[in-house]
């Protein structure tokens, strides 16, 4: 009989986890169920983006406010009684276009200058983000209610306010940077008779306007507009009286209509440069690099004449700016699987905009889609930039205590800055 030696000693094998199957490079491989879950999850419990869709707001809502202050002198040419356009021609055109303005209910002045008011306080209502859910509805008519009345008048940069003034609506956008954030982090959302009054007050409005639909038949809008008040409705409701399992569903459907509206903005903008790019790629002045040349000869782009004909009698740098211009639209929406990339092309794009805005004269358009890009800016600057301005605001009125100048970025004294994360707006 031999005797053996004992069996070498090992250590016990580690347990596999049921949920987790292979390995991947040393990784576990998470199974198809379980990341399709995780995916959905995140999508109905939380609104992503939140700096993205706030900056979103801010922009289009200062664009929209600063035209408008602008052309104050001209509001009665370009949209009222006075201009080219008149009335009828306008009520012409609407009824074969079934579009929306408010401007067609009454061709009196004091009707108009009480929508061109409205408009203007829509806007900075949303640019502070005050009852944001109320006031973008409130923004999205005073939009409509203009440019549809006056089709003509426009740079480009007013489809894309368009546009995105009626995707706002269904976007929870202010979560961050608004007065409806420093109000949920005081734990007084919800509170005070302002909302009440402000939705009662568009009820009673909305019921009268709607009266007023068949004059030009815009009856699809006024659907959108009665789900609105009537969903906002159910939502102070359920706030109220039902904060349990009725609440967390009704969050559920603000985060999915959030993500998808956030979604169709990112897409819309990759789809504008796309287009816009292999349109100008077909175009013999942009094959040979002279397309930029043209437009800095025309007394209407060149607000700046000396600085025109310097660009202008530089054959290398039109060359570059127009190739550049190209290859950076066209490039643009394959670089967001690469995030290093896009935020380069990001900025050489806004930067193209600021240029367009300072040589070709057109600042509104380039506000406007500055705007735009701003959906796809990292939310580490965003951070930043927010914890930036509320440091520099603090400091500016001579209440910034010391604890917040060595605070970490991203925190505000008030709660209100690019620290809140609450679901508000």
């Amino acid at each position: 009989m031999t005797e053996t030696s004992p069996a070498p000693e090992t250590s016990p094998a580690p347990e596999t986890s049921p949920e987790v199957t292979g390995t991947r490079a040393g990784r576990p491989r998470i199974p198809f169920d379980r990341r399709l879950a995780a995916a959905v999850q995140k999508v109905t419990g939380q609104a992503l983006g939140p700096y993205q869709s706030a900056i979103v707001r801010i922009g289009f809502s200062l664009t929209w406010l600063l035209f408008l202050l602008r052309e104050w002198p001209h509001r009665l040419e370009l949209y009222g009684p006075d201009g080219p356009w008149s009335w009828d021609m306008g009520r012409q055109l609407i009824a074969d276009n079934r579009s929306f303005t408010a401007l067609m209910w009454s061709d009196g002045r004091l009707w108009f200058e009480i929508v061109y008011g409205l408009a203007v306080l829509s806007a900075v209502l949303l640019l502070l983000g005050w009852h944001t859910r109320a006031v973008s509805v409130v923004f999205m008519a005073g939009v409509l209610s203009l440019q549809n009345r006056s089709i003509f008048m426009g740079d480009g940069g007013d489809n894309v306010v368009h546009l995105v003034a009626i995707y706002l609506v269904l976007t929870r956008c202010a979560q961050v940077w608004s007065l409806d954030a420093r109000r949920a982090a005081r734990g007084r959302a919800g509170l005070g008779p302002a909302g009440p009054v402000l939705w009662t007050v568009l009820g009673g409005f909305l019921l009268a306007a709607t009266w007023f639909s068949g004059v030009t038949g815009e009856w699809w809008l006024f659907v959108l507009l009665w789900v609105l008040w009537l969903g906002n409705a159910l939502w102070w409701l359920v706030c109220r009286f039902a904060p349990g399992e009725p609440r967390t569903l009704l969050d559920v459907l603000a985060n999915l209509a959030h993500n998808a509206t956030l979604a169709v903005i990112m897409a819309e903008v990759c789809l504008v440069y796309a287009t816009a790019g292999w349109y100008k790629v077909q175009g013999s002045r942009w094959q040979d690099g002279t397309a930029l040349y043209f437009p800095l000869q025309l007394d209407y782009f060149t607000p700046w004449p000396a600085l025109s004909d310097l660009l202008g009698g530089s054959g290398a740098m039109v060359l570059l700016l127009t190739y550049g211009t190209v290859i950076v639209q066209v490039a643009f929406p394959f670089t967001l699987f690469n995030r290093k990339v896009k935020n380069v092309l990001l900025v050489a794009m806004m930067l193209e905009h600021a240029g367009i805005a300072l040589l070709l004269g057109l600042p509104f358009f380039s506000l406007a889609m500055i705007a735009a890009d701003s959906v796809f800016l990292p939310t580490a600057f965003l951070v930043w930039l927010g914890a930036r301005a509320a440091r520099g605001r603090d400091r500016l009125l001579r209440r910034t205590p010391p604890a917040a100048e060595a605070g970490l970025p991203g925190q505000s004294r008030t709660g209100d800055g690019a620290g809140t994360r609450t679901l508000v707006g």
